[in-house]
């Protein structure tokens, strides 16, 4: 796949999702402890979201690295947006700016 047909279907998957996040293994079944976190982190929330394993994908793994200048993770986006991983939700959640964005998100 070409690198603007990966960047397409990343931002077909982000229009369907409302949370996407990609990762190691999936939400059923993670493959890394920084995946595991996040899906805990956003289990709090109660919103539905998605994790995508990329482990067995460099070429969309590439894609994204490239997209988000993030190197690493999981990478999550929220609404379509880029917003790291936990290192930066975490604080986000802290100040309460988390909790606004996913009520702007899903409208409640």
């Amino acid at each position: 796949m070409t690198t603007a047909t990966l960047q397409q279907e990343i931002e077909k998957e982000l229009a369907e999702h409302k949370i996407m996040i990609y990762g190691k293994g999936t939400k059923e079944v993670p493959r890394c402890g920084f995946t595991v976190e996040t899906k805990e982190f956003f289990d709090q929330f109660g919103h539905d979201y998605l994790i995508q394993d990329v482990l067995d994908n460099p070429e969309k793994r590439q894609a994204l690295s490239e997209m988000t200048n993030w190197p690493t993770l999981p990478k999550v986006f929220i609404n379509g947006k880029f917003y790291g991983d936990t290192d930066i939700l975490g604080p986000m959640a802290e100040k309460g700016e988390l909790q606004t964005l996913l009520k702007e998100t899903f409208g409640q």
